[in-house]
């Protein structure tokens, strides 16, 4: 079941959430379960375009959080949550459990202290290991390991899956969903704000700003200085299919003032990810790779894990995450203004989005909105499986038997199918572009990154593509 989205009274919503990441989708999936009409605006021409897309993809558990924050809190109840949602949807999870790996004496004395804040976390399955026990769980580990912290419920996931998810679901709750609309300005009176976009005025009684990167500067557009985003750039190496067999869990590295480090992890695509890097830069945009980044994640690599380095590396890339110079998340309402910032969300956003959803609604209705919960709610949305754990498209013979678009394979690297492509084209959030398939399918993410079937995947968007992104509609026969 689809729902009507609920139409603005008067050509005014009754919520404008502004940013289409993760937390942004999961806010406006949120409200929309409730008798309210929502619009979620993103400056983008698709969801998850952002700092969410380039995400290291765990589902933390939160056991090295600062105890006692609302960080802490929210990455604890958005693992259950984050983790219920993608049994019901579909979103690719893999358990794979994480270790902690100690490389000098004082790594190995912090261990303990590490323990202990899992614990005060509320995470009590954390064991502190020798280093016998830590290379039989990583046998190719570079020399020199001392010992290690077990956390065996860090898993891997698909934050591009994750994303689609949550605005998937808040648009078939009735959310009208606004691409390309960047806030530029606002007007306010007693009963409504105006924001100026891109795209043209939005008409709202409450704003929720979600807007990552851009968070700051829409907070001060209702008044306030309150915090600044410095852009923080994490560059990243993919390595081939074949290295998957030497990581079958995260290695962690002891966690430093800077963020976690650098870490080596099992991607949810079968792939092996060595990063992030941490570069505080001045521009927003800035997501190019680097020589200098280059030479720090091989160095590194080297250290950790000699093997990985003598295997292919198939993609780099890198994402900004927001930092702030503040400690915690800075989700605050100012009820007067009609007005709730949802800002400083770190990489724990992907775990902690639903929760920080709850958290905002609860912060909402304490400021003056009415919120009443729906009860003709449609069933979560069934996303399509891009993960290796679990079987796709062109290995189900009986799907082939009903559709044989699922047995024709346009993307040979990451076995992507003429009925996937076709199905993203026509979704309720259909892909706009071939980046857009490519977060939605995998096509051109493989090893030739689309050197080989790039022109066939643009010409099948081309095909089913039209300005709407809707041509048509065609039942997916699963």
């Amino acid at each position: 079941m689809t729902a009507t989205p609920h139409r603005p009274h008067d050509g005014v919503f009754d919520v404008a959430v502004i940013g289409g990441g993760i937390v942004g989708a999961a806010i406006a999936r949120e409200l929309s379960g409730c008798d309210v009409s929502v619009a979620l605006l993103e400056a983008r021409d698709d969801v998850g375009d952002g700092t969410s897309k380039a995400n290291t993809a765990i589902l933390h558990t939160g056991f090295d959080a600062k105890p006692g924050t609302l960080e802490s809190r929210l990455v604890a109840r958005g693992y259950q949550l984050l983790s219920a949602y993608a049994k019901a949807t579909g979103i690719p999870v893999e358990h794979t459990g994480a270790v902690l790996v100690a490389w000098n004496d004082e790594e190995l004395a912090a261990l303990p202290a590490l323990k202990e804040k899992a614990e005060a976390n509320g995470y009590e399955h954390c064991r502190i290991v020798d280093a016998d026990e830590v290379y039989r769980a990583l046998p190719d580990l570079g020399e020199g390991v001392l010992g290690g912290l077990t956390v065996p419920d860090e898993s891997i996931i698909c934050t591009w899956t994750t994303n689609l998810a949550l605005a998937t679901d808040a648009r078939q709750r009735g959310t009208t969903i606004l691409l390309d609309h960047a806030v530029t300005g606002i007007d306010q009176d007693d009963l409504t704000t105006v924001l100026h976009t891109s795209a043209g005025d939005v008409r709202t009684r409450w704003v929720v700003n979600a807007a990552g990167l851009g968070a700051d500067h829409i907070d001060r557009l209702f008044g306030h200085d309150r915090f600044t985003v410095t852009p923080r750039r994490g560059e990243l190496f993919v390595f081939d299919k074949l290295t998957r067999p030497m990581v079958d869990k995260i290695v962690l590295p002891v966690p430093t003032s800077r963020g976690k480090g650098v870490l080596i992890s099992p991607t949810i695509y079968g792939n092996v990810m060595l990063g992030p890097t941490a570069e505080d830069l001045t521009d927003r945009t800035d997501t190019a790779t680097s020589e200098d980044g280059f030479d720090f994640l091989l160095s590194k690599g080297e250290r950790l894990m000699p093997r990985l380095l003598a295997e292919e590396v198939t993609a780099s890339y890198a994402g900004l995450r927001a930092a702030i110079d503040h400690p915690d998340y800075l989700i605050e309402a100012t009820p007067g203004q009609r007005y709730l910032l949802v800002g400083g969300i770190r990489s724990t956003g992907l775990t902690a989005g639903i929760a920080i959803a709850e958290h905002a609604r609860t912060l909402l209705e304490a400021a003056g909105l009415t919120l009443r919960t729906r009860g003709d709610l449609p069933d979560p949305p069934q996303m399509p499986n891009i993960g290796e754990a679990s079987p796709r498209p062109y290995q189900d013979a009986d799907l082939i038997a009903r559709d044989p678009a699922y047995g024709t394979v346009v993307c040979f690297c990451e076995r992507v199918t003429e009925g996937e492509i076709r199905d993203a084209c026509h979704a309720t959030l259909p892909a706009r572009s071939p980046e857009g398939l490519r977060r939605r399918t995998r096509a051109m993410n493989g090893r030739c990154q689309g050197f080989f079937c790039g022109a066939a995947v643009a010409a099948l968007h081309a095909q089913h593509h039209t300005h709407d992104g809707r041509a048509g509609q065609h039942k997916d026969p699963r």
